[in-house]
């Protein structure tokens, strides 16, 4: 069968060409990574909110994170949201509320994301794995509420980086019971139990609870005694 694709057709796949344009995209990238290394230092120590940016104000989620990020802030840490709306408009809300810092790092996407004004400070990123690094570089921990593929995005990558130790460890923890038990029932009777692709050390990584309080001390003891960050 004759190839349909000429040869220069086929030049279009090759992803290790190296074009001018993608010569200077490297710059690109360079500024959003100094952007945020001269930046977020100033955050430390701090919790990084995930969720859904689908939530509004009165929605049980938004007002928890709201709480939570409130209660934080008093314990001297600083949240770290992706800057848009829902779980992250509520993260920065109650650390504002609460008196303390936040920060919104914010991408640059197709359906245009808008930060919230509650963050103390906005970094607006060209590239999600850039702004990725940044999440995991400055997190004490991680709490994630109900969300769609970008929440679960985060959590299995994280969990990826630490058990393959390319990342220290840090408190995960899910919010939301009625949410995540499937989640975490099928990790832990499909991959754990059934099929041992994962050990339980691995299992270990995550916490699921809706205990505010525990929350708040599961994140001070470890940022306390494993060096994630200074209170």
């Amino acid at each position: 069968m004759e190839n349909k694709y000429n040869k220069k057709n086929l030049d279009d796949f090759l992803i290790n060409e190296l074009r001018k344009e993608d010569a200077w995209r490297l710059f690109k990238i360079i500024g959003d990574f100094v952007d945020g290394f001269e930046v977020l230092p100033q955050f430390i120590p701090a919790v990084v909110f995930y969720g859904s940016a689908r939530v509004k104000e009165g929605d049980k989620y938004y007002e928890v994170a709201r709480e939570l990020a409130n209660r934080l802030v008093k314990k001297g840490f600083s949240i770290i949201t992706g800057g848009g709306p829902g779980i992250m408009e509520a993260g920065n809300r109650g650390a504002m509320e609460g008196g303390g810092k936040s920060i919104g790092l914010n991408i640059s996407i197709p359906m245009e994301q808008k930060p919230n004004p509650y963050a103390t400070t906005i970094l607006n990123f060209r590239y999600f794995f850039v702004r990725k690094t940044m999440f995991n570089k400055y997190a004490s921990a991680y709490v994630l509420f109900p969300g769609g593929y970008g929440t679960l995005d985060e959590l299995t990558e994280t969990l990826v980086l630490i058990q393959t130790k390319k990342l220290k460890p840090f408190p995960i923890i899910l919010y939301g019971s009625e949410f995540w038990n499937g989640f975490v029932s099928w990790i832990k009777e499909t991959l754990l139990e059934k099929n041992k692709y994962i050990d339980e050390r691995d299992f270990e990584l995550l916490s699921l609870t809706d205990d505010l309080e525990e929350i708040v001390n599961i994140i001070t003891r470890n940022c306390l005694y494993n060096g994630r960050g200074e209170l």
